[in-house]
C-alpha cells in the first residue's frame, strides 16, 4: 500500500508541474528577462518574477562612504514590500573595488550587520563594456549611468519607465518617494 501512495503522489506531483502554466515571454517585460543567480541562496533568479511590481534596482558595495544606505534600503522594502516594492540589491566591485569580497562574504555581511533581508543578485559588473545587459538597457532607458555605488534605478510596474537617482539619493528621499508612490498607485496594465 505504501509503494501504491508514494506513486500516486508521484504522478500527482508530475501532473502539478506539468499543468502549472510557465510564464510567457509577453507576460514579462522585456526589460526583466534577465536570469541572475541569488546572492542569498545561489539559486536562480529570474526577474520576470518581479514582474508588476515596482522595482528599486541599486548597485551595492560593502566598503564605501554610501554603505549605510542598506539600512535606509532595508526599511524602504520592509514598509513598501507587501504594496508591490522590490528593492534589488546587485554588488558590484567595479567602483574603488569597494566590494572585494565573495558572494558569500557580501550575503554575511548585509543580513549580520544590516539585516538585509531584500534580494540581491551575485556580483555584477554594471558599468563599462562588461556591463551585464540588464544594467545597459537601465543606462540607455534612463539616459543614466552608475558614476558611483549606490546609484539607483526605479522600474514602473510595467517595465517602460525607469528613473534614476544618484548614489548622494537617500532611501528616504522625498523626490524618490514621491515617484515610488507614484508607480505604486499604477496598477499593472493601467
Amino acid at each position: 500500500m505504501f509503494s501504491s501512495i508514494k506513486r500516486w503522489i508521484g504522478i500527482a506531483g508530475l501532473m502539478s508541474v506539468s499543468i502549472a502554466p510557465a510564464m510567457a515571454a509577453g507576460d514579462c517585460p522585456e526589460l526583466l528577462r534577465h536570469d541572475f543567480t541569488s546572492l542569498q541562496d545561489g539559486k536562480p533568479m529570474p526577474l520576470c518574477q518581479y514582474a508588476g511590481k515596482v522595482i528599486l534596482v541599486v548597485n551595492t558595495a560593502s566598503y564605501c562612504g554610501f554603505t549605510s544606505q542598506y539600512d535606509g534600503l532595508e526599511k524602504l522594502y520592509a514598509r513598501l514590500k507587501d504594496k508591490g516594492l522590490v528593492v534589488l540589491g546587485f554588488p558590484s566591485n567595479d567602483f574603488g573595488e569597494q566590494e572585494p569580497g565573495s558572494e558569500k562574504e557580501i550575503a554575511e555581511f548585509c543580513r549580520m550587520t544590516y539585516g538585509v533581508d531584500f534580494p540581491m543578485v551575485g556580483k555584477t559588473v554594471v558599468k563599462g563594456k562588461n556591463a551585464h545587459p540588464f544594467y545597459v538597457k537601465l543606462a540607455a532607458m534612463s539616459d543614466s549611468r552608475p558614476k558611483w555605488n549606490f546609484h539607483k534605478y526605479l522600474i514602473s510596474r510595467d517595465g517602460t519607465k525607469v528613473v534614476a537617482y544618484t548614489s548622494f539619493t537617500k532611501p528616504d528621499d522625498r523626490d524618490l518617494q514621491k515617484q515610488i508612490d507614484e508607480f505604486l498607485a499604477k496598477k499593472e496594465g493601467a
